[in-house]
């Protein structure tokens, strides 16, 4: 069963196109002083240091894909909810375009490697803006300040080190990975064919990708000797790697396969990269030079040079990393600090990857996302939600346009948009508003109600108490882990369990009564309900800054008191909006709603939707958005598990048939 296609992938598209300028999100108080995107005040980080948050530099031999999104929307998550929490924050992402990859790219495209990298380095920073990024730093490797850096750092390796822990130049052997860049250990290589052509290949047992024999001279970090002191560091901050089974990788790792690293390439092999400063046969390795553009964004080499001076930003609070390039942040990068005397990061978080439909991506299958596509499709906010919400750190996860649609129809049109609407823009002829009942709270009216909480018979109005009280504390809990999919899990059932209450305080019918308490209680369902919404926005900011802004624009609250301090209930007694039909305007053009209809996907709860219309029995009209809302609130009242059961028993032998087969 598909959705009814609302609106055209080409109005869509064009929608996408029309942003200009990104919107301003966060509140005054929340934003650094001075210009937020270059330089932090020295003068004040010896109290308290910004919070610095990174992505890997992701290499342009390719265009972007929706990992590199991925990574980059939870960077941006992090680091504005830092923000929120009131916290001076910055975050650097950016290109790396060294290396004999790119070498090799370049020379297939006919295209000499600077152009080459400018070319996909463009779409690199252009996705940054189409998916609202606030990076304050965008890196290139080619970049002059880089280089300088590289050259100083390496000048240290080479000088400032005893001989016997610094660089040492050497003949190398070995298998050498261009794909991954690296050399593998003997024990990691084995046998394999390539299945289009039957050709024997040797490959390593960790990406698969081909490797090739080397020997050539090099200079070399004797990283060996570094062992017990990574080992030392790991044993201090066991959690430094998250999540767990990421840090035992690379424990093993040091333990069982560490050699000394080859870290320059002849420049006969490669010559696309940062020469050896003193030594112009040699580049430097396209990995020692990538990890450093961490601390030429923090200063490295124009502000300071050694752990003894004012390091600004660094160390970085927060390096974000897929799980392929663990060992390089995990090993080479610590190792390389510590030679130095500088600190490491104060944690890593390891991701997992994306597939499409539970299938691997893969150029040679056609299945691989295209972020801007998918942008321009379900628009900037909705698509962050949805990585945001089905990121996973455990296990590699699944990208579906019929999984995007589902949650795009579930939660955020029924359960946040439809319930905005419901509480802060009712229709005209409602008897309430979100101003009158903030001032009834202002009023102290709602003591009234003291006495009735004691009363089974109005038990349903203090029902959402529980609710508002633990959201803002759940939230920063998993916010505090990186786990926005727990964070978002807590948003969800606050609005899910506001929806329950609405639905069954029937305000639309307290409003039509001519009881004493009808009038009071009226006010209190909607300014809970109002105190829902508002919560909730606030913590989702980071996650959907615009939608978000948007949303308490419309609720009337103040751009000042939009902090995680104020994600309380009753912590603002300032905001509300009167109930004017011409402020409900784009309620009455869905495509001018908060969630608006989208280009439509195979939705695999599409048959849920069918037999809960045989189920409610028409009870709440053929609307789906009534039927999506109802479904909310028999959730809430029920439990998912119960409800998916009883709908699952009642489907039709043939839609139990079709749902089984997607």
């Amino acid at each position: 069963m598909r959705l009814q296609r609302l609106q055209s992938f080409g109005a869509v598209q064009a929608r996408a196109l029309q942003r200009v300028t990104r919107p301003s999100w966060v509140c005054p108080g929340c934003r650094p002083n001075g210009p937020l995107s270059r330089r932090w005040n020295s003068s004040a980080q010896t109290k308290d240091k910004p919070f610095y948050v990174t992505t890997p530099i992701f290499y342009v031999n390719a265009a972007p894909h929706i990992g590199h999104l991925y990574c980059t929307v939870l960077a941006d998550v992090v680091k504005r909810w830092q923000q929120i929490n009131g916290k001076e924050a910055y975050l650097c992402t950016g290109t790396d375009e060294h290396g004999m990859k790119i070498q090799r790219a370049a020379a297939k495209e006919d295209m000499d490697p600077k152009s080459f990298c400018d070319l996909n380095s463009d779409k690199f920073r252009s996705l940054t803006y189409d998916a609202d990024i606030s990076n304050d730093f965008f890196i290139r490797t080619t970049d002059s300040d880089h280089k300088d850096a590289v050259s100083q750092f390496w000048l240290q390796l080479k000088h400032l080190l005893p001989k016997e822990l610094g660089l040492y130049k050497g003949t190398h052997e070995g298998w050498y990975c261009v794909s991954d860049e690296c050399f593998y250990p003997e024990d990691l290589v084995q046998p394999s064919i390539v299945p289009q052509t039957g050709k024997k290949i040797m490959v390593n047992v960790e990406s698969e990708n081909e490797v090739e024999w080397v020997k050539e001279e090099t200079w070399f970090f004797p990283l060996t000797k570094y062992r017990d002191a990574l080992l030392k560091f790991y044993d201090e901050n066991p959690d430094w790697v998250k999540p767990a089974n990421r840090m035992q990788e690379v424990r093993n790792w040091v333990e069982n396969h560490l050699e000394d690293l080859s870290v320059t390439r002849p420049v006969s092999r490669l010559n696309w990269g940062i020469s050896d400063p003193e030594d112009s046969s040699q580049t430097i390795y396209v990995w020692v030079d990538a990890l450093i553009n961490y601390i030429t964004k923090a200063g490295y080499g124009s502000q300071w040079r050694s752990p003894t001076e004012d390091m600004g930003i660094w160390p970085a609070d927060l390096q974000i990393i897929g799980k392929d390039i663990l060992r390089f942040h995990a090993i080479y990068w610590p190792a390389l600090l510590l030679a130095l005397g500088l600190p490491p990061s104060r944690g890593i978080l390891c991701h997992n990857h994306w597939t499409m439909s539970n299938r691997k991506m893969s150029k040679s299958l056609g299945n691989v996302v295209n972020p801007v596509l998918a942008l321009q499709r379900w628009d900037v906010d909705p698509l962050r939600y949805f990585l945001m919400r089905n990121g996973n750190l455990s296990r590699d996860m699944s990208y579906s346009n019929d999984i995007i649609a589902a949650v795009y129809g579930k939660e955020l049109q029924a359960n946040i948009g439809n319930l905005f609407y419901r509480i802060a823009k009712p229709k005209g002829t409602a008897g309430w508003s979100t101003k009158q009942a903030v001032n009834a709270s202002n009023s102290g009216a709602f003591k009234e109600l003291d006495e009735l909480k004691s009363k089974p018979e109005y038990a349903q109005f203090f029902s959402l108490e529980p609710f508002l009280a633990r959201a803002s504390d759940a939230f920063s809990r998993e916010m505090a882990d990186y786990n926005t999919s727990g964070a978002i899990r807590e948003a969800f059932e606050l609005l899910r369990e506001t929806n329950r209450f609405i639905t069954d305080t029937q305000p639309w019918v307290l409003a039509k009564q001519n009881q004493p308490l009808s009038p009071l209680l009226l006010n209190w369902t909607i300014h809970r309900g109002a105190e829902a919404l508002r919560i909730a926005a606030i913590l989702l900011q980071p996650i959907m800054p615009s939608k978000m802004k948007r949303l308490l624009d419309e609720m009337g609250v103040n751009p000042e008191r939009r902090t995680v301090a104020h994600a309380q209930p009753d912590a603002d007694d300032a905001y509300g909006t009167a109930n004017e039909t011409k402020s409900n305007y784009d309620r009455a053009n869905k495509h001018l709603t908060l969630f608006p209809p989208m280009a439509s996907g195979d939705v695999s709860d599409a048959e849920v939707l069918q037999q809960l219309k045989v189920y409610l029995r028409g009870s709440v009209g053929k609307s789906k958005m009534n039927q999506m809302v109802e479904l909310l609130a028999m959730e809430a009242r029920m439990g998912e598990a119960q409800v998916a059961k009883l709908l699952k028993t009642e489907l039709p032998v043939e839609q139990t048939s079709t749902e089984n087969s997607k």
